[in-house]
């Protein structure tokens, strides 16, 4: 059955406006949308529809990608209607569904987006279910899924109780970004590559995820969950499972994701009472003073974390895994440092520049020009992202989660069995972390987080 419509729990909320509706315009503008498409918005403040596609209007004008004209948005407009309800009380999904109905728009042909709070998952869940409004749905599940591994299986196994599994897709944005999905096209597809990624000839990698916002008004969420829950966990484990992985058999979907299974399932244990050579937790001076957060918090805002994973091709390589809030600059990219050769020089470095800039920067050496024998180091710097055609050919991230999530391709998705691998390790972390080492050291704003980062 093909995608007909789009319900989106939290349709006004920022990522709503932000991010999905600029993401469907660009789609719709592509002709990606089937004939008759529908998009349902739902929350809690009292908009008439006229009233609901004025805000969107502005949202989709200013953050879609795709060039727009008048009439273009006034036809992606009248494809959008708003629901008023509270998503807590399950005892108004029947109106829903009733709304649902009279709107043409079956459950079998129908995405649900949950764009809200991870505390609506099992109301939202539950108020479908009631009401019979699952069958053969899809749904779409934004992170973070649970702040422990406890609500996390609680929310997946709610969830498994009227959705199937190859229906119940869990966003991680990340794998929707441009360089993400290249790593695989990188290593793979160039034999220069191909075959050195191993532990003959790299000598370490680091996956950097820096920002220079903090907390703003996320303050109530984050100070519950910390840099490992809101990027160790699911993006840059994700990230790593994908530098790390081998061969995909074919790469269909189910060979990616087993794949990277794998990955995570090799994860070397960590020597607790070593703890501190593994892991070191920062917070920003100021962090205590951020609305919300509470004044004796002991939340960090930064992690350096340094991994091993125990399999033939990666034994003894640690990966460093870093990212922190309010450092020095914005910047995502996944580091591969080759080995040298000898002492005369410098290994190489590849660099995966995620963002701002997206692009592949490779560092190599060279004879100096001149009659002494000297080495020196180059590079060779390619900004996919400073072309303009690229820029506009570029699908946003949401814009291909969407795509894909229509088309039943779960290969950009988070699975189930990486959520639960990724927790335990994190548990186990933070476990040892707690009894042998329990240390928060304060960095300052605008830094790169704690001298002490590995």
């Amino acid at each position: 059955m093909k995608t007909k419509g789009i319900v989106i729990f939290g349709g006004t909320g920022d990522l709503a406006y932000r991010k999905l509706f600029p993401s469907l315009f660009n789609l719709f503008s592509l002709n990606q949308l089937e004939d008759g498409f529908k998009i349902v918005g739902v929350g809690r403040r009292g908009f008439t529809n006229n009233q609901y596609r004025d805000i969107i209007k502005d949202w989709v004008i200013k953050f879609s990608r795709v060039a727009h004209t008048e009439e273009k948005v006034e036809l992606f407009l009248d494809m959008i209607h708003y629901y008023e309800m509270d998503m807590n009380d399950i005892n108004m999904y029947d109106g829903l569904g009733e709304f649902l109905r009279k709107s043409k728009l079956n459950t079998d042909s129908l995405i649900y987006y949950y764009a809200v709070s991870p505390q609506l998952f099992a109301p939202i869940t539950d108020g479908l279910k009631l009401s019979n409004l699952t069958n053969d749905a899809k749904v779409m599940i934004e992170k973070p899924f649970g702040e422990t591994l406890e609500l996390a299986e609680k929310l997946y196994f709610n969830l498994k109780t009227c959705f199937s599994d190859e229906n119940i897709f869990h966003i991680d944005h990340y794998l929707g970004k441009e360089m993400i999905i290249n790593i695989m096209t990188l290593r793979f597809s160039n034999a220069v590559f191909y075959g050195i990624w191993n532990k003959e000839f790299i000598e370490s990698v680091e996956i950097n995820a820096y920002e220079i916002l903090g907390v703003d008004s996320r303050g109530g969420y984050y100070d519950k969950s910390g840099a490992l829950a809101d990027m160790i966990q699911n993006h840059l484990f994700q990230i790593m499972s994908i530098v790390a992985m081998e061969k995909p058999v074919d790469f269909s979907s189910a060979s990616i994701k087993a794949s990277q299974s794998e990955v995570f399932k090799s994860l070397k244990k960590i020597n607790s009472r070593k703890i501190d050579e593994r892991l070191v937790m920062g917070q920003y001076k100021g962090y205590l003073d951020e609305p919300k957060v509470s004044k004796n918090s002991k939340t960090e805002t930064f992690v350096s974390m340094k991994l091993e994973i125990e399999n033939e091709r990666w034994n003894g390589v640690p990966f460093i895994l870093r990212t922190g809030k309010k450092l020095e600059r914005r910047e995502s990219e996944v580091v591969i440092n080759f080995k040298a050769i000898d002492d005369r020089e410098k290994g190489n470095t590849l660099v995966i520049k995620i963002q701002p800039d997206e692009g592949v920067k490779f560092d190599f050496n060279i004879k100096k020009p001149g009659t002494e024998n000297s080495i020196q180091e180059v590079s060779m710097d390619f900004c996919q992202s400073c072309i303009l055609e690229n820029r506009m050919n570029t699908p946003e991230a949401y814009e291909r989660l969407i795509k894909a999530c229509m088309d039943s391709d779960k290969s950009l998705f988070s699975m189930w069995d990486h959520i639960e691998l990724s927790w335990k390790y994190i548990n186990e972390i933070v476990s040892a972390y707690k009894k042998y080492s329990n240390k928060l050291f304060i960095y300052e704003q605008g830094s790169l987080g704690p001298a002490e980062s590995l």
